[in-house]
C-alpha cells in the first residue's frame, strides 16, 4: 500500500517541504489495550522511525516533531520519569541508524528541565548527527510555543537595549528570525494524530499558514502509509496564503 501512495505522491506534484506531527494518542492506545501509559509512549517509538523513514522516501526535507510539552511536566511523576528514560533508551538505540540514513536531529525547546541523563543524551545525538544532510528532524522536548515568543521577544528587545537593533526595525521578521525554527522556516503541513482538532500550543507562530490535517489515527499505530496520505492530501490543496486566484 505504501508504495502504492508513494508512486501517487511522485506523480501529484510538489512536497512540502517542512512537515510537523502532534504525535497525539499513546495514552489512548495503552488505555485500550489494558496496558500501563509508559507501554503506550514505548509503542510509538516505532512510529517516529515509520515518519523519518517515510518522510525521507516522499523528499520532505524538514520533520518536526512534538514528543514532550510543557504542559506534560505536570503529568505523574512516574509517568514523566518513564518519559525521559525513553528519551534516553530512543536515542542509544536509534542514533546509528539517524546517522547512516543521513539525519540531523536538533532538539527545540526548554532542556534545562531535563534529567542530567536526557540532556547528555540529546546533546550527543545532536552532536553525533550534525553532518546529516538528506533530512533535518526536530524533536521539541520540554517545549512551549507561548514561551518561545516570549523568548523571542526577550532577545530583539535586548538587542534594542544594546542598540543593535532600531525600535522601529522591530517587525515580523525580526520576531521570526529569533523563534527556535528560525533555521528551517515555517512548516507547510500539521499532522495530528488521535482525533483531535486542535494545536496544544504548537508553533503558534509558525502555523500560520500550514495546511493541517487531522487524523484518527492513534501515534503508536502511525506507519509511513499515513504520512503518505496526509501528503496527497496536502497536494490536493490549493495554497493562497490570504490571496486569490486569477
Amino acid at each position: 500500500m505504501s508504495d502504492d501512495l508513494l508512486a501517487q505522491i511522485r506523480l501529484s506534484g510538489a512536497v512540502p517541504r517542512h512537515v510537523a506531527i502532534i504525535m497525539d494518542g499513546n495514552g489512548r492506545w495503552a488505555r485500550e489495550r489494558q496496558l500501563p501509559r509508559p507501554l503506550g509512549h514505548r509503542a510509538g517509538m516505532k512510529a517516529v522511525r515509520e515518519a523519518l523513514e517515510g518522510a525521507i522516501e516522499a523528499g520532505v526535507q524538514v520533520l518536526t516533531l512534538f514528543a514532550f510539552s510543557e504542559e506534560n511536566w505536570k503529568r505523574p511523576a512516574l509517568e514523566i520519569s518513564a518519559l525521559m528514560n525513553l528519551l534516553e533508551e530512543y536515542i542509544a538505540q536509534e542514533i546509528g541508524e539517524l546517522v547512516s540514513q543521513g539525519v540531523k536531529v536538533s532538539v527545540l525547546g526548554d532542556r534545562t528541565r531535563l534529567t542530567d541523563g536526557g540532556r547528555s543524551a540529546v546533546e550527543r545525538v545532536e552532536m553525533e548527527t550534525r553532518s546529516g544532510t538528506r533530512l533535518a528532524v526536530n524533536l521539541c522536548i520540554s517545549y512551549s510555543s507561548r514561551a518561545e515568543i516570549a523568548r523571542a521577544a526577550r532577545l530583539v528587545a535586548e538587542e534594542v537595549l544594546r542598540g543593535t537593533r532600531r525600535l522601529e526595525d522591530v517587525d515580523e521578521q525580526a520576531i521570526a528570525s529569533r523563534l527556535y525554527t528560525a533555521p528551517w522556516g515555517d512548516p507547510d503541513l500539521l499532522i495530528r494524530t488521535s482525533g483531535e482538532q486542535r494545536i496544544s500550543n504548537f508553533l503558534l507562530w509558525q502555523l500560520a499558514y500550514a495546511e493541517l490535517h487531522l487524523t484518527p489515527v492513534l501515534w503508536p499505530d502511525f506507519t509511513r502509509a499515513t504520512l503518505f496520505e496526509a501528503i496527497l492530501d496536502y497536494q490536493r490543496r490549493e495554497r493562497r496564503f490570504g490571496t486569490v486566484t486569477a
